[in-house]
């Protein structure tokens, strides 16, 4: 399984912008090459479901949510397993716990991994 590593989450004013941060790797105890497919960014508010913010393929063709096409860009850079969620103009309903996800397939097996999930929080 793959292991996520996030940064970047924080307090930030309405109107304001953060950068988030994920780097994929294997544990030392595990031989299998890193071959990641999409990247994408989920979000979970309290109380609510988590929700895709955005996805990026490894061929680099993204998708987003309707509540952040505009504001938010995905990006990858596939030599260092990361990818990046550039938010702008962030709105208080932006307010949640963002997760990292990872897809590979492993003897033709899709498998997802998780990160620990970073804080982002939005005053008005």
């Amino acid at each position: 399984q793959v292991q996520l590593e996030e940064s970047g989450g924080g307090l930030v004013q309405a109107g304001g912008s953060l950068r988030l941060s994920c780097t994929a790797s294997r544990s030392a105890y595990s031989r299998s090459v890193l071959s990641i497919n999409a990247m994408g960014w989920h979000r979970q508010a309290p109380g609510k479901q988590r929700e895709l913010v955005a996805a990026i393929t490894s061929g680099g063709s993204t998708n987003y949510s309707d509540s952040v096409k505009g504001r938010f860009t995905i990006s990858r850079d596939n030599a260092k397993n990361t990818v990046y969620l550039q938010m702008n103009s962030l709105k208080p309903e932006d307010t949640a716990v963002y997760y990292c996800n990872a897809d590979e397939v492993i003897a033709t097996i899709p498998l997802r991994s998780w990160g620990q999930g970073t804080q982002v929080t939005v005053s008005s």
